[in-house]
């Protein structure tokens, strides 16, 4: 894996960010929560999190920026976000085949390409900024997650199916597991630091205090 140089390079302003997120439904968002938060209380969460992804995905001025909902972008914390970004459903199949759809079309039309979800607070506008820079010296980007996961994965000039078929997906072994695949497939690749995704109470240390969780 080589090192990025250059942190004061320009920004790339030809990326597309892609978010991935359930619609924010007590009961169908962010399940783990409700033993410490209660249904309503993990889709305030879950909203929160959405809300703050867009936020900094948009403030980060990298480009174009796709936010796709679950089951469908009708809920209305998808709509509100519908003048700022563009706004689609995720495709079918399992995590891995949606995260390699979603990435495969905004190759189509961009050269670099981000893709997180909304688990991670910790993904700011200077970390995405900071992704699309790594893409331009290499292949790939990651921001591994503290659980064995990843929060972000970026991609320049095409998406590899060999990445996300068939992975043992909210296991320890994701971020390992994709590096082994990487380097099979002669791709490199850079990591920023890790991050702690929003998954179980014990993770709500990690939000923000002023969200009130």
């Amino acid at each position: 894996m080589r090192t990025l140089r250059g942190p004061g390079s320009a920004l790339p302003r030809n990326t597309c960010i892609t978010i991935l997120a359930k619609a924010p439904v007590a009961g169908f968002a962010k399940t783990r929560l409700i033993p410490a938060l209660g249904p309503e209380g993990a889709a305030r969460v879950a909203t929160q999190l959405l809300d703050h992804t867009v936020t900094e995905a948009v403030a980060a001025d990298l480009g174009a920026v796709r936010l796709l909902g679950a089951p469908d972008a009708a809920h209305p914390a998808f709509q509100a976000h519908a003048a700022r970004v563009q706004l689609g459903a995720q495709s079918g199949g399992d995590l891995g085949l949606r995260m390699h759809t979603a990435l495969t079309e905004a190759l189509a039309a961009h050269p670099l390409a981000l893709l997180v979800g909304t688990d991670a607070p910790a993904l700011d506008r200077e970390r995405l900024r900071s992704a699309a820079k790594a893409l331009l010296r290499h292949d790939a980007v990651f921001v591994p997650a503290l659980d064995g996961g990843y929060a972000l994965i970026g991609l320049r000039g095409q998406s590899w199916p060999e990445l996300f078929k068939g992975m043992t997906w909210s296991t320890a072994r994701v971020m390992a597991d994709t590096r082994a695949r990487l380097q099979g497939l002669g791709l490199s690749w850079h990591e920023l630091p890790a991050v702690s995704d929003i998954d179980e109470p014990a993770d709500l240390v990690h939000v923000p205090a002023e969200w009130q969780a």
